[in-house]
């Protein structure tokens, strides 16, 4: 299959675009930053900003499918990377006639979403970093869900927990609407998406993904996923 993936060159969509060619996928990465990919057999590099209409457009043409990977920094100011990446892939997939959509949301997405046993991150955690430190975030990432539900594709929302680093895929788990846990190693949401790809068990719908093997350092976390700029 020869998909698009958007984000390419971040940190999750680095490992999706690598999984996908292992896979045996042809991967036509969409970047703003040209040559920052090394170059590998079934990789395709297209620039491109993923909120400009036409540039989505041309980089969409000939692929079978579109997985986002897009992502934002914590701000205090209104965020619309989210929703304004969504109007523009999806009226462009719909001009190429190309159905499959899986983009990145969070469990934040679902409202009723609170871990089991999770105390400190329920009453602490939550509400100052994920309700707090990334309201703004969090708010467009509903309005993209919104703008994606809204259309007549095959989409599935695809929603992680406390995003960390993990070096191989885990004996990870996916729950319908969001997961009952706290984290998902990159490596676990990449792989879920590509089966998800194949499998299509979640489609027009939202699958929660995380990771019960590993752990990873909290303080590290945060400081590399909310604060930390690159």
């Amino acid at each position: 299959m020869r998909i698009a993936v958007f984000g390419a060159n971040g940190p999750t969509g680095r490992r999706l675009t690598a999984q996908a060619l292992d896979r045996g996928h042809e991967v036509v990465a969409v970047t703003r930053r040209p040559g920052s990919l090394a170059d590998r057999p079934g990789l395709t590099e297209a620039v491109a900003d993923a909120t400009d209409p036409a540039a989505v457009a041309a980089a969409l043409d000939g692929t079978d499918a579109v997985l986002s990977a897009l992502g934002a920094r914590f701000s205090k100011e209104t965020i619309t990377t989210y929703s304004a990446s969504a109007a523009a892939l999806t009226d462009a997939m719909a001009r190429h006639g190309i159905k499959r959509l899986l983009a990145i949301s969070s469990s934040i997405a679902d409202p009723a979403w609170r871990p089991t046993g999770a105390h400190f991150f329920n009453h602490v955690l939550d509400p100052l970093v994920n309700r707090r430190l990334g309201r703004t975030l969090h708010e467009d990432m509903r309005r993209m869900e919104d703008v994606i539900r809204a259309t007549g594709l095959d989409w599935t929302l695809v929603r992680p927990s406390g995003l960390f680093e993990h070096p191989a895929v885990t004996d990870y788990r996916t729950e319908e609407t969001s997961a009952d846990g706290v984290f998902t190693a990159r490596t676990d949401l990449a792989a879920s998406m590509l089966r998800e790809l194949d499998e299509r068990r979640y489609v027009r719908t939202a699958v929660g993904v995380i990771t019960t093997d590993v752990r990873p350092n909290i303080a590290k976390l945060i400081w590399n996923e909310g604060v930390k700029k690159k």
